[in-house]
């Protein structure tokens, strides 16, 4: 359902993006990893068609985005880290905005933009003006203009970010109970986010691929996920001390008197 086929971004002789291919099939959360700057924004882009690959190709449910733009822009739902919102608008009027922009209208827009709002808990803002509302808030009504047309895989960089931990817990519980039919990928810096929601890790470093597999995988690489991704992203310096290994359990040799 997502497909990077040799993806390359350059900025005259920068690499943002150097040789990145992975796919992700439907009915899977992949957790997008890598320090700041290593090329998962930029990939993002280049996979949701938002940015042009100086190299390499990029699908979305089998077409090519950038020959069958439309054809794949319907099948995708996409949130940018602070998505932009029109702050002069409601959560209700910019849904219903972005519905007839997505060709929705009459009885489906509104069961949709019901749905969503249950699902992103805007009830208690619906009214309220998008420039009124709290970083968390504004961030659950990106998400469901995302869900509105109700896409078959979902690109979201940073989620999370901005919410309170009641608010977390909701949008990792909606994220859990998306996967089970949709294909999502998701960029985060919370490790913990990662055993809580993924059943895959792709993992940058410097615009390259390091690491492509499951969670459990990434222990090969430290004890933890924490010390892999140190590990694998170089950053030995910040590295934790390694717990220290569990006493052995051999039995003490018996020590007899000398006769």
């Amino acid at each position: 359902m997502i497909e990077a086929l040799g993806l390359s971004k350059f900025y005259g002789d920068f690499a943002a993006v150097r040789d990145v291919s992975f796919s992700v099939p439907r009915a899977q959360v992949c957790a997008f990893l890598g320090p700041n700057g290593a090329g998962k924004s930029t990939t993002m882009k280049l996979l949701t068609g938002y940015l042009a690959p100086s190299r390499g190709s990029a699908r979305i449910a089998g077409f090519d985005v950038a020959v069958k733009r439309k054809e794949s822009a319907a099948h995708l739902g996409y949130l940018p880290e602070n998505g932009p919102l029109y702050a002069d608008m409601t959560p209700l009027s910019l849904l219903r905005f972005f519905g007839q922009a997505r060709g929705l209208g009459g009885a489906h827009l509104r069961d949709r933009i019901d749905a969503v709002v249950t699902q992103c808990f805007l009830h208690d803002v619906l009214e309220k003006g998008i420039s009124k509302l709290s970083k968390g808030y504004r961030q659950r009504v990106g998400m469901a203009q995302v869900l509105l047309h109700e896409p078959d895989v979902l690109i979201m960089d940073e989620p999370t970010t901005g919410l309170d931990p009641n608010q977390i817990r909701e949008v990792r519980n909606l994220i859990r109970s998306l996967g089970a039919t949709k294909t999502i990928l998701l960029s985060t810096h919370i490790l913990q986010e990662v055993e809580a929601v993924a059943d895959r890790v792709v993992m940058i470093h410097a615009g390259r691929l390091v690491f492509d597999g499951p969670p459990d995988g990434l222990l090969e690489h430290g004890s933890t996920i924490e010390h892999a991704f140190y590990k694998l992203t170089g950053n030995l310096a910040a590295l934790p001390a390694e717990p220290p290994p569990p006493p052995s359990e051999e039995p003490m040799p018996e020590v007899t008197p000398d006769a």
